[in-house]
């Protein structure tokens, strides 16, 4: 790979810059976080009716889903390298904004070819959190970096637990395209205050953008996730299911091939089998399907019927609110992860927050009946997901160089996606098998959502196991003279501006 370069501001907009921009960066970067999350939770009150408000079959109202992220999984990763190469904040104002268009075309139609067209837009933004992070490292002193880092992380919980209570309470009292108007205008506000508060990371990694990299990375997620998600519909062992996961081996196996014999590679795979690297990507994966669990059967088991005797029958607004002390939770917590990461080294957190994650699910297990019990178990496994989540970044930037850390945090992110789209694909299986008759309808027992929560229990304490593996930080010094390096290159390129 290129080695990381400090770049002048083109723009010179270095120059007298008020210190309120920079009190701002964190702030204006976290909104941004926020408001990605929020546009991944906001179509999901919307689910039931949308065959009818569309004229549609309930399969095509999926894609609404499937393609966000689809498009997310595949744009995380080429954004991330593009951001190394060619500009963070400038790339970041991009994925925002095509995230934006995608709100205006869904506010503006009811057509679902141009519904889904416009989700798989939106899904360019789950590149803005490994953007963020990178632009953190760049531009904040070591102090103030890791706090910065955590807090990023844990606004795709804060974004999620704010966004499902705010799309129903919009949805139940108001036409369901002000929705998507109003995540307009919020998307509108989050380009501007990037383009008013963040400057551009001076560090870059030059080079070639490796197209036929990105080109085999698209088509290989596609195959995978596109399996993973449509399997329940298409059955496990349909020809189609069968064909793209054979797909995904071939491509895959290519593309490793093609990468590793590139001079500059979308994703450095070398690196990636460092240790330090590669047992991260594990963790995040393997986290990722332990914290998604908990939205997924929480919501589906107090919305349930009060006739399968365990349901509590509650609204999608109620819904909502359950999950919203896990949010809180996040926000409160994410300064804590940070101190415990700068004391004790980010592997232990994380390892730590795997722990949570399981204990959370202990708590479901034991009890799932009562409202206080599911909120409860809820918060703790969003307790335990705030350490996890803000130590993955920190791993990633303690162990890449500076003009790879947008790109491998991408990876990051990426592989946290495809365990969530693991973990969809494992809940809905368990429920569909372990369902009974009530009223004549099919429901997901109460013995199947145990079990999805001791699945989901089992995979986080394998986290945790395996965040023990990852090999520790580098001596104290080592790690100074790296950061020391860092800050040279970046302090030329302000002097140079």
């Amino acid at each position: 790979m290129g080695q990381p370069v400090p770049i002048p501001d083109p723009s010179g907009s270095l120059a007298g810059r008020s210190p309120l921009r920079d009190r701002f960066t964190v702030p204006v970067l976290a909104f941004g976080g926020i408001l990605m999350a929020v546009m991944q939770t906001v179509v999901v009150p919307l689910l039931p009716s949308l065959p009818r408000l569309t004229h549609s079959s309930a399969g095509a109202v999926s894609w609404m889903v499937t393609a966000t992220l689809l498009s997310g999984a595949v744009l995380t990763p080429v954004l991330g390298r593009a951001g190394d190469m060619y500009g963070k904040r400038r790339v970041l104002t991009g994925a925002l904004s095509l995230m934006t268009v995608g709100s205006v075309m869904c506010a503006l139609s009811s057509d679902i070819r141009v519904l889904i067209f416009a989700r798989a837009l939106q899904g360019a933004a789950a590149a803005v959190v490994p953007l963020s992070i990178s632009i953190l490292r760049d531009e904040l002193p070591p102090e103030r970096r890791g706090s910065a880092v955590a807090f990023m992380s844990s606004t795709v919980g804060i974004g999620a637990a704010l966004g499902l209570p705010l799309a129903a309470l919009i949805v139940q009292y108001a036409n369901w395209h002000v929705m998507f108007w109003a995540t307009s205008a919020l998307g509108a506000i989050g380009v501007w205050g990037i383009w008013w508060a963040v400057r551009e990371s001076p560090v870059r990694s030059p080079g070639r953008f490796d197209v036929l990299g990105a080109l085999g990375l698209a088509v290989g997620l596609v195959c995978l996730l596109l399996g993973v998600s449509q399997g329940g519909q298409w059955g496990w062992g349909s020809s189609r299911i069968l064909g793209l996961f054979l797909a995904t081996v071939v491509v895959f196996g290519l593309w490793w091939w093609q990468q590793l014999r590139t001079e500059l590679p979308l994703v450095d795979l070398r690196l990636v089998s460092r240790p330090r690297v590669g047992l991260s990507h594990v963790a995040a994966l393997l986290t990722g399907f332990a914290f998604y669990a908990n939205s997924l059967v929480t919501a589906q088991l107090v919305q349930a019927p009060k006739a399968t005797g365990y349901g509590l029958g509650l609204s999608i607004v109620q819904t909502g609110l359950c999950l919203l002390p896990g949010g809180i939770t996040m926000l409160l917590l994410s300064p804590v992860s940070a101190r415990i990461s700068a004391a004790r080294g980010p592997r232990i957190t994380l390892a730590l927050g795997a722990a949570i994650i399981a204990l959370g699910y202990v708590v479901r297990i034991a009890d799932s009946r009562d409202l206080w019990t599911i909120i409860l178990g809820a918060t703790i496994v969003a307790t335990g997901t705030t350490f996890a989540y803000s130590a993955l970044p920190t791993l990633i930037l303690r162990a890449v160089p500076a003009g790879q850390t947008a790109s491998a945090n991408g990876v990051n992110v990426l592989m946290r996606t495809i365990g969530q789209a693991v973990s969809s694909a494992v809940v809905a299986a368990v429920l569909v098998h372990h369902t009974s008759l009530v009223g004549g309808l099919p429901l997901p027992t109460l013995h199947g959502y145990l079990m999805a929560f001791g699945i989901a229990g089992v995979i986080a304490l394998v986290a945790s196991a395996a965040a023990l593996t990852i090999p520790g930080d580098p001596a104290p010094d080592d790690t100074r003279r790296a950061g020391d390096r860092t800050e040279g290159a970046r302090d030329e390129a302000l002097e140079g501006a």
